[in-house]
């Protein structure tokens, strides 16, 4: 285990050889070894690994059994000084009953047997032939290897996490004992299993694995036997699944004749972070309780993270996913604003346009929701606001984009009407501080409310969920609106969904505009341009990237991470994109403007929330607006 809390899982699919106790223990023995020596914390091995899972009536062979435990004696002496868990599967014999069993091992101990709870009894499957079920077990303890040990369900613990064991069929089942265990403080299980490989059945192994870690919100460790197994009526798969929360970490089946293992970290800060926040799922009852076992603390290691950091957390990687979630979007967006047009009996939607990429989206948005409406665009008055420092370039994208879309357009220059305020208050207009900047956002606004009034509209807010994360916004001006479309979309998403709505909109003129609005640097164009005419205020420049921004809001504000946390996360994220001397820079601006800036999302403008991360003050972050960060920033 890592100082962030990730645990290194190592799932084993070792070459067996039916009914051959010695071969198999030295194949497990060789895995376990490589497992230590990577810093593993658990390594989990197949169903009934140490004798192989086919060995049918051999199973009520004596001679069987005690080579069994003979193997697993042999394991226990070779690994007493091996500090990760081994959980492997072997027949276990007590009761004048026959179990199959997952002993749980460290330091050479065993710390319990869980044995199967549901017996496969069915097609291929024959197991009620020579096993009994957990619930047949009359004893808390058994004999085996000469020492007394615990037997049954179990949850084993070590202040660290809390993990619990289930055996194949079980995972199968409608009341799966996982469904219990979770709910009484497991947070991985560990499922030692022998299935086949009939075509369709590993995609349906993986939506198992899947679903049963989200209901769950644990991680669920999946491995399976591989082709070694007796071949007289089916194959076996050797297939490994790793999932956390939902999110498959780890898919594998290669089937080779060799033995194989595979590494994962689960993040069990993660895991717990989402147990407190879903507090519906820990009010429920387990259906029974189950003994604690106390094992020992996993080693601090520093050996890498084997798992895979997305940068931008918002953003799904895989192209099919992502062209669905942009759709989501896109309809979710729409579909809240069509509708609060329609509840205040809006005339028309007012938005003003820089040709920046924020009021480009709530454009299309608002085009899309007056589609809906089955409302002419002219509906939507569109408002180019030109200032001190718009350019030329960011003027005629606005305007071209306002004519493609077939708005209602108006250019309304804020340059004098600031002027003039500027005398009103006794500023020099040379004198380019943030007095000089908010009242253009502020002229602007003013501008846009007073054009809601004469027609009937309802002002339609631009600002980001990134902007006001970081309080990137004017308070009284482009802070305030009357419904923030964009309130719930981050500036990395909004990149990609404007450049998706392009290509679905199938104009080549629109695209081109779209093109040209992702190029431009992101800016609020409140200061003067440069020599060239060019934008002088990049955003970036000033506060950082706003994809270090992203993934810094998305693990502070779903998972509640340490500040330390999230830089290590960041380094793995971005590797050589960023030295970690700026990425601690970007983050302390973030923790420092995220905690400095609460007051204006206190009292934010209606806006739709589209993903796990809001910062909605009515529902999904609540915080005062005078906390201190100083703890965080520490």
């Amino acid at each position: 285990m890592n100082q962030y809390g990730f645990i290194k899982i190592a799932t084993a699919v070792p070459q067996v050889q039916v009914a051959n106790t010695e071969f198999n223990a030295k194949e497990c023995l060789a895995l376990v070894k490589e497992a230590e020596s990577q810093g593993a914390d658990i390594i989990l091995f197949p169903e009934l690994s140490l004798t192989a899972y086919s060995c049918a009536d051999l199973f009520l062979q004596k001679t069987l059994l005690e080579g069994s435990e003979q193997a697993l004696s042999t394991l226990l002496t070779e690994t007493k000084n091996f500090n990760l868990v081994i959980i492997i599967g072997l027949p276990v014999s007590t009761d004048l009953h026959l179990f199959n069993a997952a002993a749980v091992l460290q330091k050479g101990k065993i710390c319990g047997i869980v044995p199967k709870s549901c017996i496969a009894n069915y097609s291929e499957f024959s197991e009620g032939r020579w096993f009994q079920p957990a619930s047949a077990s009359t004893s808390s303890n058994i004999t085996l290897c000469g020492t007394s040990v615990p037997f049954g369900q179990m949850i084993f613990t070590n202040n660290q996490t809390a993990f619990s064991v289930e055996i194949c069929e079980d995972l199968w089942a409608s009341d799966a004992p996982s469904s219990s265990l979770t709910l009484q403080g497991a947070e991985i299980m560990l499922n030692l299993s022998a299935t086949n490989a009939v075509i369709g059945k590993r995609n349906y192994r993986r939506m198992l694995v899947q679903n049963r870690s989200f209901v769950s919100h644990c991680a669920y460790v999946f491995t399976s036997s591989g082709p070694g197994e007796s071949t007289t009526d089916t194959v076996y798969a050797g297939h490994t699944v790793v999932a956390e929360n939902g999110i498959v970490l780890l898919d594998e089946q290669e089937m080779k004749f060799e033995s194989a293992l595979y590494y994962t970290d689960i993040d069990i800060e993660r895991l717990q972070a989402d147990r407190k926040r879903m507090n519906t799922y820990m009010s429920q009852s387990p259906a029974k309780n189950v003994p604690t076992v106390s094992i020992e603390p996993f080693s601090v290691s520093d050996m890498p993270v084997n798992r895979k950091i997305s940068p931008q957390p918002f953003v799904p990687k895989d192209k099919e996913e992502r062209n669905q979630r942009f759709a989501e979007i896109y309809q979710t967006l729409s579909i809240a604003l069509a509708k609060r047009l329609m509840h205040a009996h809006a005339k028309t939607a007012v938005i003003g346009i820089s040709g920046g990429l924020d009021s480009t989206l709530a454009l299309l948005i608002t085009s899309r929701a007056m589609e809906i409406l089955e409302r002419p665009s002219t509906d939507i008055i569109a408002v180019t606001m030109p200032g001190f420092g718009t350019t030329g370039r960011t003027l005629q994208n606005a305007k071209k984009l306002m004519n493609l879309l077939g708005t209602t357009t108006r250019e309304i220059s804020i340059r004098e009407a600031c002027i003039q305020h500027f005398k009103d208050i006794g500023h020099d207009p040379n004198n380019t501080d943030v007095t000089y900047e908010n009242t253009q956002a502020r002229e602007r606004t003013q501008i846009l409310m007073d054009i809601a009034n004469q027609s009937g509209g309802l002002v339609i807010g631009t600002g980001d969920l990134s902007e006001l994360a970081l309080g990137w916004a004017t308070y009284a001006g482009d802070h305030i609106s009357m419904y923030g479309v964009n309130a719930g979309v981050p500036k990395t998403l909004i990149r990609h969904l404007v450049d998706w709505i392009g290509y679905t909109l199938n104009n080549s003129q629109i695209q081109s505009v779209l093109a040209d609005v992702l190029e431009t640097p992101v800016s609020p164009e409140l200061l003067p341009m440069d020599d060239t005419g060019s934008i002088a205020q990049k955003t970036e420049e000033i506060l950082g990237e706003y994809i270090l921004h992203d993934f810094f809001l998305y693990y502070f504000l779903r998972y509640g991470f340490t500040k330390e946390k999230i830089l290590y996360l960041a380094t793995l994220a971005f590797g050589n994109m960023y030295d970690k001397e700026e990425i601690n820079r970007v983050l302390n601006l973030f923790m420092r403007r995220f905690f400095q800036n609460q007051f204006k999302r206190s009292c934010l403008p209606d806006g739709p929330k589209i993903g796990s991360v809001s910062l909605s003050p009515r529902s999904d972050f609540q915080m005062p607006s005078d906390a201190c960060s100083d703890l965080w920033l520490k």
